[in-house]
Protein backbone atom coordinates (compact mmCIF):
# COMPACT_ATOMS: atom_id res chain seq x y z
CA UNK A 1 0.00 0.00 0.00
CA UNK A 2 1.39 3.39 -0.88
CA UNK A 3 0.44 6.97 -0.23
CA UNK A 4 1.04 10.13 -2.21
CA UNK A 5 2.61 13.02 -0.37
CA UNK A 6 1.51 16.61 -0.73
CA UNK A 7 3.36 18.71 -3.25
CA UNK A 8 4.12 21.15 -0.46
CA UNK A 9 4.23 24.93 -0.27
CA UNK A 10 4.68 25.33 -4.03
CA UNK A 11 1.24 23.82 -4.60
CA UNK A 12 -0.34 25.99 -1.93
CA UNK A 13 1.36 29.05 -3.40
CA UNK A 14 0.10 28.26 -6.88
CA UNK A 15 -3.41 27.74 -5.54
CA UNK A 16 -3.21 31.04 -3.67
CA UNK A 17 -1.91 32.73 -6.81
CA UNK A 18 -4.75 31.30 -8.85
CA UNK A 19 -7.22 32.64 -6.30
CA UNK A 20 -5.57 36.07 -6.49
CA UNK A 21 -5.81 36.14 -10.27
CA UNK A 22 -9.48 35.16 -9.93
CA UNK A 23 -10.04 38.15 -7.63
CA UNK A 24 -8.31 40.38 -10.14
CA UNK A 25 -10.74 39.36 -12.86
CA UNK A 26 -13.52 40.10 -10.34
CA UNK A 27 -17.20 39.34 -10.38
CA UNK A 28 -19.49 36.95 -8.56
CA UNK A 29 -19.02 34.31 -11.24
CA UNK A 30 -15.26 34.28 -10.62
CA UNK A 31 -15.93 33.83 -6.90
CA UNK A 32 -18.11 30.80 -7.54
CA UNK A 33 -15.58 29.17 -9.84
CA UNK A 34 -12.51 29.88 -7.74
CA UNK A 35 -12.56 26.68 -5.60
CA UNK A 36 -13.08 24.54 -8.72
CA UNK A 37 -10.30 26.32 -10.58
CA UNK A 38 -7.91 26.03 -7.66
CA UNK A 39 -8.90 22.39 -7.07
CA UNK A 40 -8.45 21.35 -10.69
CA UNK A 41 -5.12 23.22 -10.86
CA UNK A 42 -3.87 21.59 -7.68
CA UNK A 43 -5.15 18.18 -8.78
CA UNK A 44 -3.26 18.48 -12.07
CA UNK A 45 -0.06 19.30 -10.19
CA UNK A 46 -0.49 16.29 -7.92
CA UNK A 47 -1.18 13.96 -10.85
CA UNK A 48 2.04 15.12 -12.51
CA UNK A 49 3.87 14.64 -9.22
CA UNK A 50 2.54 11.06 -9.01
CA UNK A 51 3.58 10.26 -12.58
CA UNK A 52 7.13 11.36 -11.78
CA UNK A 53 7.30 9.22 -8.63
CA UNK A 54 8.36 5.72 -9.68
CA UNK A 55 8.08 4.33 -6.15
CA UNK A 56 4.42 5.36 -5.91
CA UNK A 57 3.63 3.99 -9.35
CA UNK A 58 5.24 0.65 -8.56
CA UNK A 59 3.03 0.37 -5.49
CA UNK A 60 -0.09 0.44 -7.66
CA UNK A 61 1.45 -1.82 -10.30
CA UNK A 62 2.14 -4.38 -7.55
CA UNK A 63 -1.61 -4.58 -6.85
CA UNK A 64 -2.18 -5.52 -10.49
CA UNK A 65 0.55 -8.17 -10.29
CA UNK A 66 -1.06 -9.68 -7.18
CA UNK A 67 -4.45 -9.86 -8.93
CA UNK A 68 -2.97 -11.54 -12.01
CA UNK A 69 -1.04 -14.02 -9.86
CA UNK A 70 -4.18 -14.97 -7.93
CA UNK A 71 -6.14 -15.40 -11.15
CA UNK A 72 -3.42 -17.64 -12.53
CA UNK A 73 -3.88 -20.08 -9.63
CA UNK A 74 -7.69 -20.33 -9.91
CA UNK A 75 -8.79 -23.15 -12.20
CA UNK A 76 -12.41 -23.88 -11.20
CA UNK A 77 -15.56 -22.68 -12.96
CA UNK A 78 -18.29 -20.47 -11.53
CA UNK A 79 -20.85 -22.86 -9.96
CA UNK A 80 -23.61 -23.74 -12.40
CA UNK A 81 -21.74 -22.30 -15.40
CA UNK A 82 -18.74 -22.91 -17.61
CA UNK A 83 -17.31 -19.45 -16.89
CA UNK A 84 -13.80 -19.58 -15.34
CA UNK A 85 -13.80 -18.60 -11.68
CA UNK A 86 -10.69 -16.55 -12.44
CA UNK A 87 -12.82 -14.13 -14.46
CA UNK A 88 -15.23 -13.66 -11.54
CA UNK A 89 -12.26 -13.07 -9.21
CA UNK A 90 -10.71 -10.51 -11.57
CA UNK A 91 -14.00 -8.63 -11.89
CA UNK A 92 -14.32 -8.55 -8.11
CA UNK A 93 -10.70 -7.58 -7.58
CA UNK A 94 -11.21 -4.69 -10.01
CA UNK A 95 -13.94 -3.42 -7.70
CA UNK A 96 -11.70 -3.93 -4.69
CA UNK A 97 -8.91 -1.86 -6.25
CA UNK A 98 -11.33 1.04 -6.77
CA UNK A 99 -12.56 0.57 -3.19
CA UNK A 100 -9.00 0.35 -1.85
CA UNK A 101 -7.77 3.51 -3.56
CA UNK A 102 -10.74 5.55 -2.36
CA UNK A 103 -11.18 4.14 1.13
CA UNK A 104 -7.61 3.17 2.13
CA UNK A 105 -5.13 5.18 0.07
CA UNK A 106 -7.06 8.46 0.32
CA UNK A 107 -7.37 8.48 4.15
CA UNK A 108 -3.66 7.71 4.42
CA UNK A 109 -2.87 10.61 2.11
CA UNK A 110 -5.09 12.99 4.07
CA UNK A 111 -3.71 11.98 7.47
CA UNK A 112 -0.12 12.23 6.23
CA UNK A 113 -0.70 15.69 4.79
CA UNK A 114 -2.43 16.84 7.96
CA UNK A 115 0.69 15.80 9.87
CA UNK A 116 2.78 17.81 7.41
CA UNK A 117 0.73 20.96 8.01
CA UNK A 118 -1.34 21.04 4.82
CA UNK A 119 -4.66 21.58 6.63
CA UNK A 120 -3.09 24.38 8.65
CA UNK A 121 -2.11 26.16 5.42
CA UNK A 122 -5.63 25.68 4.03
CA UNK A 123 -7.06 27.80 6.85
CA UNK A 124 -5.46 30.86 5.24
CA UNK A 125 -6.67 30.02 1.71
CA UNK A 126 -10.13 31.21 0.57
CA UNK A 127 -12.18 28.17 -0.46
CA UNK A 128 -9.26 26.00 0.61
CA UNK A 129 -11.19 22.95 1.86
CA UNK A 130 -13.49 22.55 -1.20
CA UNK A 131 -10.53 23.10 -3.55
CA UNK A 132 -8.46 20.57 -1.60
CA UNK A 133 -11.24 17.97 -1.76
CA UNK A 134 -11.65 18.54 -5.50
CA UNK A 135 -7.91 18.14 -6.04
CA UNK A 136 -7.76 14.89 -4.06
CA UNK A 137 -10.83 13.58 -5.86
CA UNK A 138 -9.19 14.27 -9.21
CA UNK A 139 -5.99 12.53 -8.10
CA UNK A 140 -7.87 9.49 -6.80
CA UNK A 141 -10.03 9.22 -9.94
CA UNK A 142 -6.95 9.28 -12.19
CA UNK A 143 -5.20 6.68 -10.01
CA UNK A 144 -8.25 4.43 -9.92
CA UNK A 145 -9.04 4.59 -13.63
CA UNK A 146 -5.42 4.02 -14.61
CA UNK A 147 -5.19 1.02 -12.29
CA UNK A 148 -8.45 -0.41 -13.65
CA UNK A 149 -7.34 0.00 -17.27
CA UNK A 150 -3.97 -1.63 -16.58
CA UNK A 151 -5.56 -4.52 -14.68
CA UNK A 152 -8.27 -5.32 -17.23
CA UNK A 153 -5.95 -4.82 -20.21
CA UNK A 154 -3.14 -6.98 -18.86
CA UNK A 155 -5.60 -9.64 -17.63
CA UNK A 156 -7.23 -9.87 -21.06
CA UNK A 157 -3.83 -10.42 -22.66
CA UNK A 158 -2.14 -12.64 -20.08
CA UNK A 159 -4.81 -14.75 -18.35
CA UNK A 160 -7.88 -14.53 -20.60
CA UNK A 161 -9.40 -11.96 -18.28
CA UNK A 162 -12.91 -10.55 -18.68
CA UNK A 163 -13.91 -7.59 -20.84
CA UNK A 164 -17.38 -6.23 -21.72
CA UNK A 165 -19.07 -8.23 -24.47
CA UNK A 166 -21.32 -5.47 -25.83
CA UNK A 167 -21.83 -1.68 -25.88
CA UNK A 168 -24.25 -2.11 -22.96
CA UNK A 169 -21.46 -3.84 -21.04
CA UNK A 170 -19.07 -0.94 -21.66
CA UNK A 171 -21.74 1.52 -20.56
CA UNK A 172 -22.34 -0.48 -17.39
CA UNK A 173 -18.59 -0.54 -16.72
CA UNK A 174 -18.46 3.27 -17.02
CA UNK A 175 -21.39 4.11 -14.76
CA UNK A 176 -20.58 1.50 -12.11
CA UNK A 177 -16.99 2.76 -11.96
CA UNK A 178 -18.15 6.38 -11.74
CA UNK A 179 -20.75 5.72 -9.04
CA UNK A 180 -18.36 3.43 -7.17
CA UNK A 181 -15.75 6.18 -6.96
CA UNK A 182 -18.40 8.72 -5.95
CA UNK A 183 -19.43 6.33 -3.19
CA UNK A 184 -15.97 5.75 -1.70
CA UNK A 185 -13.90 8.89 -2.36
CA UNK A 186 -15.93 11.29 -0.16
CA UNK A 187 -16.23 8.57 2.48
CA UNK A 188 -12.46 8.09 2.38
CA UNK A 189 -11.99 11.85 2.84
CA UNK A 190 -14.33 11.80 5.84
CA UNK A 191 -12.43 8.90 7.41
CA UNK A 192 -9.10 10.60 6.76
CA UNK A 193 -10.31 13.72 8.56
CA UNK A 194 -10.82 11.86 11.85
CA UNK A 195 -8.02 9.26 11.91
CA UNK A 196 -5.21 10.01 14.40
CA UNK A 197 -1.95 9.50 12.49
CA UNK A 198 -0.61 7.70 9.38
CA UNK A 199 0.55 4.53 11.12
CA UNK A 200 -2.64 4.04 13.11
CA UNK A 201 -4.69 4.98 10.03
CA UNK A 202 -3.39 1.99 8.08
CA UNK A 203 -3.94 -0.38 10.99
CA UNK A 204 -7.49 0.86 11.63
CA UNK A 205 -8.78 0.64 8.06
CA UNK A 206 -6.84 -2.24 6.51
CA UNK A 207 -8.39 -5.05 8.58
CA UNK A 208 -12.04 -4.01 7.94
CA UNK A 209 -11.23 -3.54 4.24
CA UNK A 210 -9.74 -7.02 3.96
CA UNK A 211 -12.76 -8.45 5.79
CA UNK A 212 -15.05 -6.80 3.24
CA UNK A 213 -12.92 -8.21 0.40
CA UNK A 214 -13.50 -11.72 1.72
CA UNK A 215 -17.19 -11.33 2.58
CA UNK A 216 -18.50 -9.12 -0.26
CA UNK A 217 -18.33 -11.67 -3.05
CA UNK A 218 -15.40 -9.91 -4.68
CA UNK A 219 -13.21 -13.01 -4.89
CA UNK A 220 -15.82 -15.82 -4.96
CA UNK A 221 -19.64 -16.02 -5.06
CA UNK A 222 -21.32 -14.28 -2.13
CA UNK A 223 -24.03 -16.96 -2.26
CA UNK A 224 -21.53 -19.30 -0.58
CA UNK A 225 -21.45 -17.06 2.51
CA UNK A 226 -23.71 -17.50 5.58
CA UNK A 227 -26.88 -15.43 5.37
CA UNK A 228 -25.85 -13.13 8.22
CA UNK A 229 -22.57 -12.37 6.43
CA UNK A 230 -24.44 -11.71 3.20
CA UNK A 231 -26.71 -9.23 4.97
CA UNK A 232 -23.83 -7.37 6.60
CA UNK A 233 -21.83 -7.21 3.36
CA UNK A 234 -24.86 -5.90 1.50
CA UNK A 235 -24.82 -2.73 3.59
CA UNK A 236 -21.41 -1.67 2.25
CA UNK A 237 -20.58 -0.38 -1.23
CA UNK A 238 -17.93 -2.98 -2.12
CA UNK A 239 -20.51 -5.77 -2.51
CA UNK A 240 -22.48 -3.68 -5.03
CA UNK A 241 -19.42 -2.34 -6.84
CA UNK A 242 -18.25 -5.93 -7.38
CA UNK A 243 -21.70 -7.05 -8.55
CA UNK A 244 -21.95 -4.11 -10.97
CA UNK A 245 -18.53 -4.83 -12.45
CA UNK A 246 -19.42 -8.51 -12.82
CA UNK A 247 -22.53 -7.44 -14.73
CA UNK A 248 -20.33 -5.37 -17.04
CA UNK A 249 -17.51 -7.86 -17.52
CA UNK A 250 -19.03 -11.35 -17.34
CA UNK A 251 -21.51 -13.16 -19.61
CA UNK A 252 -25.15 -13.25 -18.54
CA UNK A 253 -24.75 -16.91 -17.57
CA UNK A 254 -22.73 -15.75 -14.54
CA UNK A 255 -25.95 -14.41 -13.01
CA UNK A 256 -26.55 -17.95 -11.75
CA UNK A 257 -23.96 -17.31 -9.02
CA UNK A 258 -25.69 -14.15 -7.75
CA UNK A 259 -28.01 -14.23 -4.73
CA UNK A 260 -31.14 -13.33 -6.68
CA UNK A 261 -30.08 -14.90 -9.98
CA UNK A 262 -29.90 -11.42 -11.52
CA UNK A 263 -27.47 -8.49 -11.62
CA UNK A 264 -29.83 -6.13 -9.70
CA UNK A 265 -28.37 -3.09 -11.45
CA UNK A 266 -31.05 -0.68 -10.16
CA UNK A 267 -30.16 -1.72 -6.61
CA UNK A 268 -26.45 -1.33 -7.42
CA UNK A 269 -27.08 2.25 -8.55
CA UNK A 270 -29.32 3.07 -5.58
CA UNK A 271 -26.87 1.80 -2.94
CA UNK A 272 -23.87 3.53 -4.52
CA UNK A 273 -25.75 6.84 -4.84
CA UNK A 274 -26.82 6.58 -1.18
CA UNK A 275 -23.20 6.07 -0.08
CA UNK A 276 -22.07 8.96 -2.32
CA UNK A 277 -24.60 11.32 -0.70
CA UNK A 278 -23.61 10.16 2.79
CA UNK A 279 -19.93 10.61 2.01
CA UNK A 280 -20.35 14.15 0.69
CA UNK A 281 -22.50 15.11 3.70
CA UNK A 282 -19.72 13.93 6.01
CA UNK A 283 -16.54 14.85 4.15
CA UNK A 284 -16.69 18.65 3.86
CA UNK A 285 -17.77 19.42 7.46
CA UNK A 286 -15.29 16.92 8.90
CA UNK A 287 -12.43 18.35 6.82
CA UNK A 288 -13.43 21.87 7.86
CA UNK A 289 -13.52 20.76 11.48
CA UNK A 290 -10.09 19.16 11.15
CA UNK A 291 -8.73 22.37 9.60
CA UNK A 292 -10.24 24.52 12.38
CA UNK A 293 -8.64 22.31 15.01
CA UNK A 294 -5.21 22.69 13.43
CA UNK A 295 -2.76 25.16 14.94
CA UNK A 296 0.95 25.75 14.90
CA UNK A 297 1.28 24.44 18.45
CA UNK A 298 -0.63 21.22 17.63
CA UNK A 299 1.51 20.64 14.54
CA UNK A 300 4.74 21.24 16.49
CA UNK A 301 3.62 18.90 19.28
CA UNK A 302 2.86 16.10 16.80
CA UNK A 303 6.20 16.56 15.05
CA UNK A 304 8.06 16.48 18.39
CA UNK A 305 6.19 13.32 19.36
CA UNK A 306 7.06 11.73 16.01
CA UNK A 307 10.74 12.56 16.51
CA UNK A 308 10.73 11.06 20.00
CA UNK A 309 9.18 7.86 18.66
CA UNK A 310 11.84 7.61 15.97
CA UNK A 311 9.67 8.64 13.02
CA UNK A 312 11.01 11.28 10.61
CA UNK A 313 9.60 14.78 11.11
CA UNK A 314 7.26 16.11 8.45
Amino acid sequence: MTTTTDTGPDTAAQDHGAAGRGRGRGGARSGRLRPWQAGVRRGGIEVRHLLRNRKELMGYVSNVVVALALAGFISDDVPGTKIPMAQLALAGFSAYLLFQIGLISLPQILVTEREEGTLLRLRATPGGIPAYLIAKSLLIVVMALATLVVLLGSAAVLVDGPLPHSPAGWLTLLWVTALGLLAVVPLGAAIGAVLPNPREALAMIMLPAMALLVTSGAMFPISKMPVVVQNIASVFPLRWMAQGLRAALLPDAARAAELSGSWQLPTVALVLVAWAVLGFLLAVPLLRRAARRESGSRLTARQNKAQLSGAPAA
